[in-house]
């Protein structure tokens, strides 16, 4: 057995914090937050009076991440059935995402900003019609 002074590796003898770093691509953390934005939307109540076939609403989510440090700024682009409660969908996003972030990348999270681009209503979908006015 060897022994090493200082704590570092037996066989190296080169410290953990010297051996080298774990870097995590932006891009990596803005798939990690649209899974978690698309896993709070799942988890929201459905609407009772769902028109048949209404499916879910529009496009998965997108995220765009900046990586500092260890901190990520996230904007997540989404689209929603209507009616909704906006708010406490937006909200249970950013919940999830800070959480799923911090857990799978060890990063922290100062800014979750939920951009809502679309609302879709099960009472227009596919009639044809184009814009409601």
């Amino acid at each position: 057995m060897t022994a090493t002074t200082g704590g570092g590796d037996a066989v190296t003898g080169v410290e953990a914090a010297e051996r080298g770093a774990t870097t995590i691509a932006d891009r990596v953390v803005a798939k990690i937050a649209a899974r978690a934005a698309r896993e709070a939307l799942k988890a929201a109540p459905e609407e009772p009076e769902e028109a048949p076939g209404s499916g879910p609403a529009g496009r998965p989510p997108h995220a765009a991440v900046v990586v500092h440090r260890d901190a990520a700024r996230i904007r997540i682009s989404l689209e929603l059935r209507y009616p909704c409660d906006i708010g406490a969908q937006c909200g249970a996003v950013r919940r999830q995402v800070i959480r799923r972030v911090r857990t799978l990348a060890g990063m922290e999270v100062p800014e979750v900003a939920v951009q809502v681009e679309r609302l879709h209503s099960p009472y227009t979908r596919d009639k044809g019609r184009g814009r409601v006015r």
